[in-house]
């Protein structure tokens, strides 16, 4: 979810901190500058890794008295790989999907219609997506729901990573996405009503699953619906994935039976030292 990486940039050091060390100086001026911002195609940069690599001598320009020196140093960045399980919080939910949130530093994470567990549904009455397991059973009992509900914890799966750039044009704002997505994408994504979940497709027989690296065209936007600049596309459709609740009496199940064998081993290994 998070990782190094090492960055070259100018560094303006004003005259006011003349007095101090060169490396303090740029140390304090990088923690201005590059904690919760988002670097194209990197990650959000969460904080400075320890101390600069290199700096150079400073340089002075016309009109500016402060030095500028080229340093070279480490960042903390977050940048989960595409298929990386996580767990977060639902913090909206609407037709399209949900919307997940990790803590309070990153918000920008959604699940969208045709990546829900299936058999899902939206429904309009609560505003909450539905699960619907479908046990192969012939019940004349009302199938179980289980609702998605805001603020509860949630296991998903990242599908795609999308940087997005804004330029200001002749012809008004653009924007242009860059995106980090798995090979292995869902028929449904490009047409499907968006309330109901839908089933998945392969562009090839075998299951290759590496993630893709592509670059959208650039479209029109206007300051009311700018995108953020980094956002995950995720996935619950699978076994173990969705709200934790879930699947949590299944694995206090599966630990109790784990450690009944362990004891069972260790009776039978008492008893042969006896006899």
């Amino acid at each position: 979810m998070f990782v190094i990486a090492t960055v070259a940039d100018t560094v303006r050091i004003p005259p006011t901190m003349f007095y101090q060390p060169t490396r303090t100086s740029a140390h304090e001026e990088i923690d201005k500058k590059y904690p919760n911002r988002v670097i194209m195609d990197v990650g959000l940069v969460i904080c400075r890794y320890g101390d600069v690599n290199q700096i150079g001598d400073g340089v002075c320009v016309p009109g500016d008295g402060a030095a500028h020196h080229e340093v070279v140093f480490r960042l903390v960045i977050f940048r989960p790989f595409v298929e990386e399980v996580l767990v977060g919080h639902i913090i909206e939910s609407n037709e399209e999907g949900i919307k997940v949130g990790l803590g309070e530093f990153f918000s920008d994470i959604f699940i969208p219609a045709y990546w829900m567990l299936r058999p899902s549904q939206y429904d309009k009455e609560s505003g909450l997506w539905v699960w619907t397991p479908d046990y192969g059973e012939e019940e004349e009992e009302e199938p179980q729901r289980f609702e998605m509900e805001i603020g509860a914890e949630i296991r998903f799966k990242v599908k795609g990573i999308n940087f997005t750039q804004v330029t200001n044009t002749a012809k008004g704002l653009q924007a242009t996405t860059t995106s980090t997505t798995s090979r292995l994408m869902p028929a449904s994504a490009t047409g499907m009503s968006s309330s109901t979940s839908g089933d998945l497709k392969s562009g090839d027989d075998n299951t290759d699953n590496r993630p893709v690296r592509k670059r959208s065209s650039s479209i029109d936007v206007t300051e009311t619906n700018i995108p953020a600049c980094m956002h995950i596309t995720a996935s619950i459709c699978e076994d173990g994935l969705g709200l934790t609740s879930w699947w949590a009496n299944e694995e206090e199940e599966e630990g109790e039976e784990e450690e009944n064998e362990e004891i069972g081993e260790g009776e039978e290994e008492e008893y042969e030292e006896e006899s």
